[in-house]
């Protein structure tokens, strides 16, 4: 078994038995238990960075076993510069889930922190999988421990919100599953991704298949109009569960894009890109105006996420080499920044109960150690230069200047609208007097919650002030991927 099955498989292992420990006298054994199966699934994933090899564009780490026989179907995993940072993203978010559920959990934590373990194992699945049938069981049991986390632990609308996370994702699914058939029979019985990739198929087809793909990954990241799901789902979703979402399954959909939709039909990928450019801007701009009337904070963020996503579909489909890693680098900085501005709502609300902004005011004059960690972050999501959220919002803007001046224009309006409604909230919850008696009587971090968000300023911190390490491992398969994308696939 190599590195990525392990990867896999060992959080579902640890879920797996958490699950049957089935009482709440257990809690701290469970939690401990996550904890060790977090961290251990965590140092498997890094010989994936280690023994990567920056010079190849071919999968690395690459395990095939034949699954289904009768349909060709194979258990074939494998990662390139492209996918290999989001396994080990996926580990690492995961112990920062277990830690920041360790005292705040307290009805059923086993099955809490036990479904977070497996959709670990899932997501991972997804980022490796080389076969489209596999790919498309991980992509789709993803939405399983998600929807009984939103359901069982979530807000007073949980079960509302739920239903319409799973409908949504579930029927845009649907489309990619048509398309996944016809593709295994055009390539004459083979769910091999690699081997699509290299088919040759008319403009038709491919436009068809663009938007099946299209119709699945657009739901996930979500980008607007389809993205109504999201706002809902981040309230009701405990801490944990948002935290999951906005750093890791929304990058699902993006991925997509990169594996599926462009290498498979890139005539069609080109044809429609001014349609992904469009909604990628009303994205940025439009959704960037609407976080700015938040009085949630969680609300507030889940828009900033989709604006911020935005910025990655548009990178991806200006077909130039800044425009494309920078949406990448973008996914793996949303996923630190994001996860962490989640968790400092969750660290407020834990004490208060409640995520309106109203409610707070000179947070800082009681909590100086929490106020200093979320200005941090929150500067980090209005892209401050030498944070992790600068860099891939300024890859894409100088990709989309060099392929357009006026639509790097509008892209770097985002940059003024992410720092009004974050300064904004900034000003109203952190700075001046103390407001109430409830902001009065706040007690600053304990050890528990200063090392989960140290642990995330040190990568946001990193990655913003030396991000060559992520750009090198990607820069190769970047390349050949824009490459094959130019060539065009009409037979």
């Amino acid at each position: 078994m190599g590195y990525l099955s392990v990867a896999i498989w060992l959080p579902i292992a640890f879920g797996t038995v958490l699950l049957a420990f089935g009482r709440d006298e257990r809690a701290d054994s469970a939690r401990w238990m996550a904890l060790v199966g977090a961290v251990v699934s965590f140092l498997v994933t890094l010989p994936l960075i280690t023994g990567f090899d920056t010079a190849s564009a071919s999968l690395q780490f690459v395990e095939k076993l034949p699954w289904i026989e009768s349909f060709k179907v194979n258990y074939h995993l494998g990662v390139d510069g492209i996918s290999v940072w989001f396994v080990l993203l996926t580990a690492f978010i995961t112990i920062i889930v277990v830690i920041a559920a360790w005292e705040v959990i307290t009805d059923r934590a086993h099955q809490y922190l036990g479904a977070f373990l497996i959709l670990s194992g899932l997501m991972i699945g997804v980022f490796a999988a080389a076969d489209g049938l596999l790919f498309y069981v991980f992509f789709e049991a993803t939405l399983i421990p998600m929807y009984i986390i939103i359901g069982i632990w979530g807000g007073p609308r949980r079960v509302y919100a739920a239903f319409k996370f799973f409908l949504y994702t579930l029927l845009g699914s649907l489309l990619m599953l048509i398309a996944l058939t016809y593709l295994y029979f055009k390539a004459g019985g083979s769910f091999d991704i690699q081997t699509w990739h290299k088919m040759p198929l008319p403009m038709s087809a491919q436009t068809l298949l663009f938007f099946a793909f299209f119709a699945a990954f657009s739901v996930k990241v979500p980008m607007w109009p389809v993205h109504t799901w999201l706002p809902d789902a981040h309230v009701e979703a405990p801490t944990g569960g948002s935290v999951v979402l906005a750093a890791i399954m929304l990058k699902l959909g993006a991925y997509g894009f990169l594996r599926f939709s462009m290498p498979i039909a890139p005539d069609a990928a080109h044809e429609y890109a001014w349609l992904i450019i469009t909604l990628s801007l009303i994205a940025v701009i439009y959704i960037g105006l609407v976080a700015m009337v938040q009085q949630d904070m969680k609300k507030l963020v889940a828009y900033s996420s989709i604006a911020h996503m935005g910025f990655v579909t548009l990178g991806f489909f200006l077909f130039n080499e800044l425009g494309m890693a920078g949406g990448i680098v973008q996914m793996i900085s949303h996923g630190f920044v994001s996860g962490a501005m989640f968790l400092c709502i969750g660290v407020l609300y834990d004490r208060v109960h409640s995520r309106e902004i109203a409610a707070y005011g000179g947070v800082v004059n009681t909590m100086p150690k929490f106020v200093g960690f979320a200005v941090l972050f929150s500067m980090a999501n209005a892209g401050l230069p030498g944070t992790a959220g600068f860099i891939g919002e300024w890859m894409v803007i100088l990709g989309a200047v060099q392929y357009n001046f006026w639509i790097g224009a509008l892209a770097a309006t985002a940059l003024i609208f992410g720092a009004a409604y974050t300064l904004w909230m900034v000003k109203r919850v952190y700075f001046g007097d103390v407001a109430n008696d409830n902001v009065r009587e706040l007690t600053d971090l304990n050890s528990r919650e200063f090392v989960m968000l140290g642990i995330l300023a040190v990568a946001v911190l990193a990655m913003g002030l030396y991000p060559k390490p992520f750009t090198d491992v990607m820069h190769v398969s970047v390349t050949e991927l824009l490459k094959h994308v130019a060539a065009s696939k009409i037979n």
